[in-house]
């Protein structure tokens, strides 16, 4: 387990490497995003459709874990947004969620109560 102050050590050397470098970052291409949003609307027609075998187990995790790296990255670079729209998923959708991502990271709800009141996030 990382400390929050490890943590946005790793932050804040991230971003002056970021600004060390020669050339920006490359923008990301629309189409990445078109993709995004036409896999998105997939996987929801298929779960309305109680086809839950969409994804493999490790296609679901893989593409879970860009999405939290990516949102992380963009909080991380002052960016400020939900990563779900409001009344996108229901209150169960983000305990089991949650509660699965803590698991996964060998963390209790209790760290993240005090690694919020130390970031203030």
């Amino acid at each position: 387990m990382s400390s929050p102050r490890s943590t946005a050590k790793a932050a804040m050397r991230r971003a002056a490497n970021a600004a060390g470098r020669a050339r920006p970052p490359k923008p990301v291409a629309k189409s990445t995003s078109a993709d995004a949003k036409r896999l998105a609307a997939a996987i929801e027609r298929d779960i309305a459709n109680a086809k839950l075998d969409v994804l493999s187990a490790e296609a679901l995790q893989a593409l879970i874990a860009a999405c939290a790296r990516l949102y992380t990255a963009r909080r991380e670079a002052g960016e400020e947004f939900a990563p779900v729209g409001n009344n996108t998923i229901s209150a169960t959708d983000v305990m089991v969620m949650s509660s699965g991502l803590l698991r996964a990271a060998g963390l209790a709800a209790f760290e993240l109560g005090m690694w919020q009141g130390f970031t203030g996030r």
